[in-house]
């Protein structure tokens, strides 16, 4: 057996494609990346041919991600955060069709008030692209589940990258914070609830109520990820892309209740416990965990791939 423990045959992981043997010279040539991007981001083009150049996009490099993030700032404030009581008999009611209970949405019970500083949440979540510069800077071994194989996806560089865990985000952000000098971090439950939804309370990103063309989950039809920005119709008021639907993101806190609320010991604790925060909703799952308000976790298994995006203190340079 010593010699499969030691033989290149038998190690898990290739080494990390490079993105620059992909894209055709040829083809790279004859197409503006500038102009594709612009149509991920047309709500008045039809999500087929959205899709289509953000999957070119992806090949030929996307101008959008850039060294240094983009971000919208949300200025500081008194945030008005969390749910009525009262509300939770009307949303499980719903959201019954898709297997919604009460104690699932008690999590985000009672409305409070917070007060938050100003900060600049990053525009879209981090990229597979972006997630494979950290592994190769770092190396880091430990592959995103979602990569088949542990082989880098060049065809959705330009989409979330899901299916890591929590220290991993973080290691991200703190590798992130090294690279260009400025703090990143991931954003605090508050911070990420306000960013979606904005002064006015909204249900979803883009106002009450819910609409598969704005957000990528399981009623949408595309059953899997894609490129960050091609639902721009569903951004939220402070102008953040992906906020709902996609895939899950992780915060930066442990789940705990609401000051007065109840501890919710559900399947998500009985399965593992203490847990973060995820927040967003996926291409996998209902248009409930698409809510803004909504509080839910990384289940064991495939259906929960998580991602993450981040957040700063101080304006980004």
């Amino acid at each position: 057996m010593a010699e499969v423990a030691t033989s290149p045959h038998f190690v898990e992981h290739a080494a990390l494609a490079e993105p620059g043997r992909v894209p055709p010279a040829a083809v790279s040539s004859r197409l503006d990346p500038a102009d594709l991007a612009r149509v991920v981001e047309d709500a008045q083009v039809p999500l087929a041919e959205r899709l289509a150049a953000g999957t070119v996009l992806a090949v030929l490099g996307d101008p959008r991600l850039t060294p240094v993030p983009a971000t919208c700032h949300v200025p500081g404030g008194t945030a008005e955060l969390g749910l009525d009581p009262a509300e939770v008999a009307r949303i499980t009611a719903t959201w019954a069709h898709v297997g919604v209970v009460a104690s699932w949405i008690e999590k985000e019970t009672p409305a409070h008030s917070v007060r938050l500083d100003d900060y600049w949440i990053c525009r879209y979540p981090v990229t597979n692209a972006e997630y494979r510069d950290f592994l190769a800077d770092t190396g880091r071994e430990h592959r995103p589940s979602t990569w088949h194989l542990g082989a880098y996806p060049w065809d959705r560089a330009n989409h979330p990258v899901a299916g890591i865990s929590p220290p991993e985000a973080d290691a991200y952000a703190a590798w992130l914070t090294r690279r260009t000098g400025h703090p990143w971090r991931l954003p605090t439950e508050a911070e990420w609830e306000y960013a979606a939804k904005g002064s006015d309370g909204r249900e979803f990103p883009w106002g009450g109520e819910f609409d598969p063309a704005r957000a990528n989950t399981r009623e949408t039809g595309v059953h899997t990820t894609t490129p960050v920005g091609a639902f721009p119709s569903g951004r939220s008021p402070f102008g953040v892309d992906d906020m709902a639907g996609n895939v899950e993101e992780f915060v930066a806190d442990r789940y705990a209740p609401y000051p007065g609320g109840p501890f919710v010991g559900d399947h998500l604790v009985q399965a593992v416990g203490d847990y973060r925060i995820a927040r967003g909703g996926s291409f996998s799952r209902f248009g409930d965990l698409a809510r803004t308000r909504r509080r839910h976790g990384a289940f064991p298994g495939p259906l929960y791939p998580v991602g993450f995006r981040l957040a700063t203190s101080e304006r980004p340079a």
